[in-house]
């Protein structure tokens, strides 16, 4: 997978997955599925560290886990985002933090906004480095939206929003994430731009989908957002193994003596 991958498969119509993974084993899993490609999102600030919100991503966070994850997924087409305020400092100060990304096993990085980053991603591009956009709900701005909620719910945000995205089209991004927008929304930005879109809560018409591996894998069985559908009971799985690795050695099966030394 690369960015004309990203290209030919909007031209075939052909869906796009993406699964947001921050650590080795998991990218491990990952390599060896059919998944397209992996984004190692400043969303690992809640998951991974137990914050409340992404803005307490840094870059030296996101390096760590980018390179964890590019070790362990050494095949696949890697994105990672750009953190908190990274964008916000001036052009050189972005481009320290690019390379870092890129130099830590990034193929991509992704910026969320539009209005004040196009300069930027213009300059990225022409730096040589490939650009995932993200518009709708952006978590970086939670605090300035009113926290998580769908976005552009009336025809002027709507509109807003496709003239963002065609402004990102021609700064140069490769791909547009479209996160929590009405679902005639996604399709017709989806429709309008020449890149690809790739959905999380924009309905079923975008070029691509994401979700967050634990998220889909039912960690959380109480996080339930209206897009997430969740594959599998990773968390019964788990809460399972755990109780009978306990009881096996409380009753002292466990170890057994095949399991052990001579």
């Amino acid at each position: 997978m690369n960015i004309h991958t990203f290209a030919q498969r909007k031209h075939d119509r052909q869906k796009i997955s993406m699964v947001t993974c921050y650590d080795h084993w998991s990218a491990k899993i990952i390599n060896d599925s059919p998944i397209d490609c992996i984004l190692v999102g400043d969303s690992l600030a809640v998951v991974m560290h137990g914050f409340d919100s992404t803005v307490h991503a840094t870059i030296e966070m996101m390096e760590m886990h980018v390179a964890a994850v590019a070790r362990g997924a050494p095949d696949k087409f890697i994105i990672a985002d750009m953190p908190f305020l990274s964008c916000s400092k001036g052009i050189p100060a972005a481009m320290d933090a690019v390379q870092r990304l890129m130099q830590a096993g990034a193929n991509a990085v992704k910026i969320e906004g539009d209005t004040h980053q196009v300069e930027l991603i213009r300059h990225i591009v022409d730096a040589g480095v490939p650009v995932m956009g993200h518009l709708g709900l952006t978590p970086q701005s939670i605090h300035n939206l009113g926290g998580h909620r769908v976005q552009c719910k009336d025809e002027e945000q709507a509109a807003r929003l496709i003239d963002s995205a065609r402004k990102l089209t021609e700064a140069g991004c490769f791909a547009i994430v479209l996160e929590c927008v009405p679902v005639k929304l996604g399709h017709c930005v989806s429709r309008t731009v020449s890149v690809p879109t790739i959905g999380i809560g924009a309905g079923p018409h975008t070029d691509g989908q994401v979700l967050v591996l634990q998220d889909l894998l039912g960690v959380d069985p109480e996080f339930k957002p209206r897009f997430l559908r969740q594959f599998a009971d990773t968390r019964g799985v788990v809460v399972d193994a755990l109780s009978r690795f306990h009881g096996e050695v409380v009753e002292e099966s466990y170890p057994s003596l095949k399991e052990s030394y001579k």
